[in-house]
């Protein structure tokens, strides 16, 4: 029987540089990359797009119970198709971005996803980033890592990158969306946003995504038998 791959769990706030590590970490291992917080946001986009209450958990639940959220690999990481529709670029949108931090809070939601989450990983293998996969979809997971940055830091990063597509966004807004969203990731009663007892944390505000991708690549090599 063939031996278990390793599983690395990177979490963080939103504009810790999770996505971009992330891929570049899989690439480098020759690992699947798998982004949760695309699940989160593809459930945002449905639940908006068909007029879903917000405040309806029950509807949330079956919602994200009965979507077809599917990572096809593409040239530059994965396109998201939902029921057949590519919104890779759709669920970016910051009113997405609001509406996922609430959605993510529904129990139903996160149980429905995170039984997914757990099936695409259980193989190993795997790069999985998000806000509980260190603590509570592979708690087992080989390696756990941490992001972290300061406010200001993150809100550049999330402001340029608003820019870069097009979204014409006052800094100052970004920053009060960010500082609530991490309000809501950290104080929800059902997994909050914080490190795993044993991962290992980096503060990103001052390194380079290099820097941070050889940091855990290494990390990787020092705790598994990954070459």
């Amino acid at each position: 029987m063939s031996r278990r791959r390793p599983a690395v769990a990177i979490d963080g706030p939103t504009a810790s540089g999770k996505s971009t590590v992330a891929r570049a970490v899989a690439d480098r291992l020759g690992f699947k990359h798998i982004d949760t917080g695309a699940m989160y946001r593809s459930v945002a986009l449905a639940s908006m797009r068909r007029r879903v209450d917000l405040r309806d958990a029950a509807a949330l639940a079956a919602l994200a119970a009965s979507l077809a959220i599917e990572f096809r690999p593409a040239r530059g990481g994965d396109r998201i198709v939902v029921d057949g529709e590519d919104v890779t670029e759709a669920i970016r949108a910051p009113e997405v971005s609001t509406a996922a931090s609430i959605v993510s809070a529904v129990p139903g939601v996160r149980a429905a996803l995170v039984a997914r989450q757990q099936a695409l990983g259980a193989a190993g293998g795997i790069v999985m980033e998000g806000r509980d996969i260190g603590t509570v979809v592979f708690p087992n997971a080989e390696v756990k890592v941490f992001l972290e940055a300061s406010l200001e830091a993150r809100t550049r990063r999330r402001h340029d990158e608003l820019r870069a597509r097009g979204v014409d966004v006052d800094q100052d807004e970004v920053r009060r969306q960010e500082a609530e969203r991490d309000e809501r990731d950290e104080t929800r009663s059902l997994s909050p946003l914080r490190p795993a007892g044993d991962a290992v944390v980096l503060d990103t505000t001052l390194l380079t995504t290099e820097q941070v991708v050889a940091t855990i690549v290494q990390l990787v090599r020092e705790r598994t038998d990954v070459v």
